[in-house]
């Protein structure tokens, strides 16, 4: 997919998603309802997407300024 294709594509979800909240002050409870639970379901996606590649980088990058020790590597040397 281009990147033209994938903007345009973007551009359509967000049209709709505009679209149905500026309907939902007159949809029924149940719509209501169901929007608000896919809407907290994306929300939870990212943050935990979030709070995940926060802590991949915080591990790999060793942020807190402390060397990883985990990664250092250790030579085998034979027994003479």
């Amino acid at each position: 997919m281009s990147s033209e294709g994938f903007l345009k594509e973007v551009q359509t979800i967000g049209e709709k998603f505009l679209l149905k909240l500026q309907k939902l002050p007159k949809a029924d409870p149940v719509e209501i309802v169901s929007f608000c639970v896919v809407l907290l379901f994306i929300v939870t996606v990212l943050v935990l997407m979030i709070i995940a590649c926060g802590c991949c980088c915080y591990s790999c990058c060793s942020c807190d300024g402390r060397p990883d020790h985990r990664r250092r590597k250790i030579q085998v040397r034979p027994v003479a």
